[in-house]
C-alpha cells in the first residue's frame, strides 16, 4: 500500500491465523498474551499497520477478534498504529470495528454480491470512520486483467465517492496480485498486468491507496 508521497506503508500480518501458523497456535491455544506480544514485534520491526485475520473454522471468530484487539489497544506501543480488520466474515469485521479506537482500516469488501451488498457493507464501514480496502471482484468474478481491473475501480469509485460520500484517500484499492515467475506462459503477464492496473488507478482516481505497489 503506497501513499501519495510514493513513501511505502508495511503492513504487519504476522497476526493473521490464516498466514502465520505461530500467531495461529496461540489463538488456538488462547494464549492471548504471548499473542500480544507478536504485535507488539511486528511494531517494533516497523510496521505501520496491525492485519488482524481470526478466520479459523474451529476458532469462534467474532470472540478471538475482539478480544484480541481489545488487548492490543490497551497496550499504548501497539495501539499507536492503526489496526487493519481483515476477515470473509462482515459479522467478524464489525464486532472489530465496535472496539478499535483511531481510524480502522476494513478488509475488506468487493462488488462480488451485487451493488448493493456493497453499498450496504461501505456505509456501514463509513459509519464507523474506517478506510475499506476494495477488492478487485464484481458479480462476474475476480478480476484478472487490465481491463477488468480498470473496470472495477472506476466503478466502485464512483459508487464510494458518488453515492456514499466516501473521502477518496480512505479508499484502498486491492487490484489482485497473482502468481509470478510460474514459468507457464499464461502467467506471463500477471506482474506486468497487475502494475499496468495499479498506474491506471494511481493516475486517474484522485486521492485513493493501492494495495501492494505504486
Amino acid at each position: 500500500m503506497t501513499q501519495s508521497t510514493a513513501t511505502f506503508v508495511n503492513i504487519g500480518e504476522r497476526t493473521n491465523v490464516t498466514g502465520s501458523a505461530a500467531f495461529k497456535k496461540l489463538v488456538m491455544a488462547g494464549d492471548y498474551a504471548k499473542a500480544v506480544e507478536v504485535a507488539r514485534q511486528q511494531v517494533e520491526n516497523g510496521a505501520q499497520v496491525i492485519d488482524v485475520n481470526m478466520d479459523e473454522g474451529l476458532l469462534d471468530a467474532e470472540h478471538a477478534m475482539t478480544t484480541y484487539l481489545k488487548l492490543i489497544a490497551a497496550e499504548p506501543d501497539i495501539a499507536r498504529v492503526p489496526v487493519m480488520i481483515d476477515s470473509s466474515k462482515w459479522t467478524v469485521i464489525e464486532a472489530g470495528l465496535k472496539c478499535v479506537s483511531g481510524k480502522p482500516i476494513v478488509n475488506s469488501i468487493s462488488m462480488k454480491e451485487g451493488e448493493a451488498e456493497f453499498l450496504k457493507y461501505a456505509r456501514k464501514a463509513m459509519s464507523y470512520g474506517a478506510a475499506i480496502v476494495v477488492m478487485a471482484f464484481d458479480e462476474t468474478g475476480q478480476a484478472t486483467t487490465v481491463d477488468h481491473r480498470v473496470t472495477i475501480a472506476k466503478r466502485a469509485y464512483k459508487i464510494l465517492v458518488d453515492d456514499v460520500g466516501f473521502a477518496p484517500e480512505d479508499i484502498i484499492f486491492d487490484p489482485n496480485i497473482f502468481a509470478v515467475a510460474t514459468g507457464l506462459e499464461e502467467h506471463a503477464r500477471y506482474g506486468l498486468d497487475y502494475l499496468e492496473a495499479a498506474r491506471w488507478i494511481r493516475q486517474n482516481l484522485p486521492h485513493v491507496q493501492v494495495s501492494g505497489g505504486l
